[in-house]
């Protein structure tokens, strides 16, 4: 099977009809549109019921599904990113380094913030990922280079 990108998670249930909020939702609301095709567990599942209720998507699928379980798409089914740009998923692994060559650690996870998302790295530093911290981001090379100033003991 091709590489998952997860694009949410069953949440709790919305109704009665076997519908539920999507947690931790992909930004991209055509991803649970009616007629979209999710990969659930290890199965394809659509998506025949949509709309937004607290600002976030609730859906019904096809099939029932269990609370919990992540909700993904085949990586070859998103559109490419814009021109230097990046998905936040694509950071998880990156090597993160400071001006000057100092190594900070790599990306654990991606974290959503109130006023940004933070990069956690597997040291124990947490860096916004904002244009005065993130410096650059190189896919290629494995890397994203951050400003001075964003670690403990600097």
């Amino acid at each position: 099977m091709t590489e998952l990108v997860p694009v949410g998670r069953v949440g709790r249930p919305h109704g009665l009809d076997g519908s539920f909020v999507v947690e931790d939702a992909s930004d991209d609301v055509e991803r649970f549109a009616v007629g979209a095709r999710l990969v659930v567990g290890e199965e394809t599942a659509t998506v025949v019921a949509s709309k937004q209720a607290g600002g976030r998507p609730v859906i019904r699928l096809d099939r029932p599904v269990e609370r919990g379980i992540s909700l993904s798409v085949p990586r070859d089914d998103l559109p490419p990113a814009e021109e230097d740009g990046y998905y936040v998923f694509e950071l998880v692994g990156l090597e993160v380094e400071e001006e000057g060559g100092r190594r900070l650690g790599v990306v654990q996870d991606v974290a959503p913030g109130v006023a940004n998302d933070v990069l956690e790295l597997d040291t124990g530093h947490a860096l916004p990922l904002v244009a005065q911290c993130v410096l650059d981001v190189d896919l290629e090379r494995r890397r994203i280079l951050v400003a001075r100033g964003f670690t403990t003991g600097d």
